[in-house]
């Protein structure tokens, strides 16, 4: 996946997260007030909040699958490929060495 499309995707759960959050504060400071359209409107604002919890609870859970795949498909790699992978954390580590030595 694109890495910026990772990002806005993280950003974005992070804004819910503070939308949901603020809500919830909301809804608690809110508590006393009475009338009709107040309690509608907290009621609907409650269902929304609990979908958007469960969406982003989801979010997670596929964020976190994808994680472990990543890491069983580098595992296998390395399994099958132990030379290979070698040669390629030596390069990394060198690349590294040589940035770290310019500064």
């Amino acid at each position: 996946m694109d890495e910026s499309i990772t990002v806005a995707r993280d950003q974005l759960a992070a804004d819910m997260k503070a939308v949901i959050a603020d809500a919830e504060e909301l809804l608690k400071a809110t508590a006393g007030v009475a009338g009709e359209k107040v309690g509608e409107a907290r009621a609907r604002a409650e269902e929304t909040l609990r979908t958007l919890k469960t969406r982003l609870a989801d979010l997670d859970d596929v964020a976190v699958a994808r994680a472990r795949q990543a890491a069983r498909a580098a595992d296998d790699y390395v399994h099958e490929h132990p030379w290979g992978a070698i040669g390629i954390a030596a390069v990394a580590g060198l690349l590294v060495g040589v940035l770290v030595a310019r500064r």
